[in-house]
């Protein structure tokens, strides 16, 4: 299916994606589906990759997660992968995208430090 239909279809679902925000005006001005997923659906695509390579070379037999204790070093990792900016990995996956998965999860642990965010069931301590 076309990247931009499938987001076109997640379009309905966007209210759900900000499950943690408390009021309805704050919910719209945390626009995930069209200030985000909509102005970078390949880049997107790509951190997924990034996460499936991931969960495939530590955990090939489970569901796709996030193994906290397999990573812990988020900006020394993404500063190794930015100075390979431009190229692939030996396994295959674009420098560019772990620099994104990584500087995602730096943001996602900040904001759970924070009390911003609550643990994802995606992510394993």
């Amino acid at each position: 299916m076309d990247t931009r239909k499938k987001l076109a279809e997640m379009q309905e679902d966007e209210m759900s994606l900000n499950i943690t925000s408390s009021s309805a005006q704050e919910r719209k001005n945390t626009p995930v589906y069209h200030g985000v997923l909509m102005y970078f659906p390949d880049a997107i695509r790509e951190v997924a990759k990034c996460s499936h390579a991931g969960n495939n070379q530590h955990h090939s037999d489970k569901p796709l997660h996030w193994d906290r204790s397999k990573s812990g070093d988020e900006l020394d990792a993404l500063t190794r992968h930015l100075l390979e900016a431009g190229s692939t990995d030996t396994d295959g996956v674009k420098h560019s995208a772990k620099v994104a998965w990584r500087a995602l999860a730096n943001l996602q642990k900040e904001l759970e430090s924070e009390g911003k965010a609550p643990l994802s069931k995606y992510n394993k301590l």
